[in-house]
């Protein structure tokens, strides 16, 4: 069992399935009558985990709790079909996006969350955790308050990827035949767990066969992106589109 693996037990982020219950149980020694009551709650807990999709109260409160699994990772994938990926977002970006008049966040919530997000955004620079990140034309179209703001965040890309060494960033352009069709977002945290965001909830996924579909599927959205200098020329023709939409 990896060490990042054990942290986000430990600190709650992660609910341990009955394998690794049994595991712990052999190394610890524990009595039979205790180890038999324990993988009997394991399995009660993940059966209730697997039932239901646990709701996103309070969006700055969700925003740490995602800080959290970032730090006791040692690699994220992250892909969104319409959305710049949260920890790619600039600050503006972010605003505008909780801007949104159906989300009904504070200004303190606002506040928050961006401060949050932006936290995510450093350790792209900082810390030993590896980020592979998958950007699709698409969702770097879908203009986030206004063209100036969208050269801001392509900007910001352009800026990771000549920058933060343990940050990989694939860019997909709409000229790609594609042969996958992802849904939703997601983000990846090593091989223990998925997170997936709805509109109104965020299911963490820890589901073996359910975490092996998604590094699947990341797999072959990598196969599908363009990286490095290609990914660079790709995001400086789309910022400069929208600089001729913003002279008018």
């Amino acid at each position: 069992m990896s060490q990042s693996k054990v942290s986000k037990i430990e600190r709650g982020l992660l609910l341990p399935s009955v394998e690794d219950v049994a595991a712990l149980c052999r190394v610890y020694e524990v009595a039979e009558d205790e180890r038999a009551e324990l993988l009997t709650l394991a399995e009660a807990l993940r059966k209730e985990a697997s039932s239901r999709v646990i709701m996103a109260r309070g969006v700055s409160q969700f925003q740490r709790r995602i800080n959290g699994l970032t730090e006791a990772a040692s690699l994220i994938r992250t892909f969104h079909p319409v959305l710049v990926p949260g920890a790619l977002q600039t600050r503006e970006y972010t605003r505008r996006v909780f801007a949104d008049p159906r989300r009904q966040v504070s200004v303190q919530e606002t506040e928050a969350s961006i401060e949050a997000r932006q936290e995510r955004r450093q350790g792209l620079f900082e810390g030993t955790t590896r980020h592979r990140l998958i950007v699709p034309e698409g969702a770097l179209r879908w203009q986030a308050g206004s063209p100036e703001v969208m050269v801001g965040q392509i900007e910001g890309i352009v800026h990771v990827i000549a920058s933060a060494e343990r940050a990989t960033v694939g860019v997909i352009p709409w000229t790609t035949p594609v042969h996958v069709f992802p849904g939703h977002g997601f983000n990846i945290y090593d091989e223990d767990a998925v997170m997936v965001g709805t509109e109104t909830a965020t299911a963490t996924i820890t589901g073996t066969a359910d975490i092996a579909t998604y590094v699947e599927l990341f797999g072959e959205l990598e196969k599908l992106a363009c990286f490095g200098d290609e990914a660079v020329r790709h995001l400086e023709r789309i910022a400069g589109e929208y600089r001729r939409l913003a002279a008018g």
